[in-house]
């Protein structure tokens, strides 16, 4: 197995933007086994599953970066699809089970828990291929918030934006996000590029300067 930080290849990345909220699900497929992940699976379970198709990705995991509704609403449909396990920090597990609840606050009947089988709190890698996706504990955002990384190429959700951060008043933590920027996320290289949650994406580069965030300008605590 190829070292997890080290991978010889880059991903194949297909965004399918989804949801009212305008949330990146990311099928994503390394192109040499051809094996493949759905990263947050928020909403239109019919319209990723076609991406999914269409990738001719063989999907062994689906993993949540965070249980925020416009990223776990679709995992139990998709689930079922394509029947693969379920990978979710223990941290956010309160959060998955208040899924329809939440829903139903912002007008989405129907959502449904879906059962988690890996817990990414008891790995530090998820097997794609022949090499691994490396697991990040990110809390702030929400208390089992993670990013995922695959060589220089970074899926972290809700915690780092264009330009901005994840909001903390949704089940998170200020003075535990502030620590999260300095001491993990600010600790990766410039050339890493930032897969977000919503909007465009960037690079740790460019948020290291142009970032209020992490540059010093505000502060999230």
């Amino acid at each position: 197995m190829r070292a997890a930080d080290c991978p010889a290849m880059t991903l194949e990345i297909t965004t399918v933007v989804v949801g009212s909220f305008q949330q990146n699900c990311r099928v994503v497929k390394d192109p040499v086994s051809g094996d493949g992940v759905v990263i947050d699976p928020g909403a239109e379970a019919d319209k990723i599953l076609a991406a999914v198709e269409a990738s001719g990705a063989r999907i062994t995991h689906l993993l949540a970066t965070h249980a925020h509704l416009d990223h776990v609403g679709a995992v139990a449909e998709v689930k079922r699809a394509l029947d693969v396990p379920f990978a979710l920090h223990q941290g956010d597990f309160p959060l998955l089970q208040e899924l329809p609840a939440h829903g139903r606050m912002f007008g989405i009947a129907g959502l449904e828990v879906p059962e988690v089988e890996i817990d990414l709190a008891e790995v530090t890698s998820i097997p794609l291929g022949e090499a691994a996706i490396r697991v990040l504990h990110t809390p702030g955002h929400t208390p089992g918030g993670v990013t995922f990384l695959w060589g220089k190429e970074g899926f972290f959700g809700d915690s780092l934006f264009r330009g901005s951060v994840g909001r903390t008043d949704l089940g998170g933590d200020a003075a535990e996000y502030a620590r999260t920027l300095r001491d993990v996320i600010l600790e990766l290289p410039d050339e890493t590029i930032v897969y977000t949650g919503h909007g465009p994406d960037t690079t740790i580069g460019v948020e290291r300067i142009e970032n209020p965030f992490l540059n010093g300008q505000i502060s999230v605590a």
